[in-house]
């Protein structure tokens, strides 16, 4: 191999087009942005569903419908089954629960629901329970009782 052999490999980077040097540069004048109007100027950035002053479909459109989701309440679930984990007797609320890991936070409330068996004898207090929970809490021997709102949730209960 000679070096009148070599051939260059693919450009590491494109050169640089001078805009505005001239008509003889193939982009003077306009500069390749075509003739005068608003996408000619800097800044032309408009919001991506801007129709060019036409009134925008998603405004000529009516709003329809109620969403009642930012009122519901979100409960934290724990299933039933879930708490053969604590010793016979124990007294089950919102903070022991969080100790032990079964839940990670408190929402609105705590709400026991009622898949899988319960074996043990526990005293459950949560925020609200479903009936075959409850049912199954008491056929085991213990207590389901109902807190009101601001037990069980992190916030100091008046005494």
């Amino acid at each position: 191999m000679n070096l009148h052999e070599i051939k260059a490999t693919s450009v590491a980077h494109k050169t640089r087009i001078r805009r505005g040097r001239g008509r003889g540069s193939g982009k003077g004048k306009t500069c390749g942005r075509g003739s005068n109007g608003q996408r000619s100027r800097s800044g032309d950035k408009k919001a991506n569903l801007y129709e060019g002053g036409q009134m925008p479909l998603f405004r000529h459109l009516p709003k329809r419908g109620f969403n009642n989701k930012i009122f519901a309440h979100r409960y934290t679930i724990v299933n039933v089954g879930a708490l053969n984990s604590f010793a016979d007797g124990q007294e089950v609320d919102p903070k022991v629960l969080i100790e032990s890991g079964l839940i990670a936070r408190v929402l609105d409330g705590v709400k026991i629901l009622g898949d899988g068996e319960l074996t043990r004898a526990l005293t459950v207090k949560a925020h609200h329970f479903s009936k075959s929970a409850a049912e199954k809490i008491e056929a085991a021997g213990g207590s389901a009782t109902v807190l009101s709102g601001g037990e069980g949730k992190g916030q100091d209960s008046a005494e």
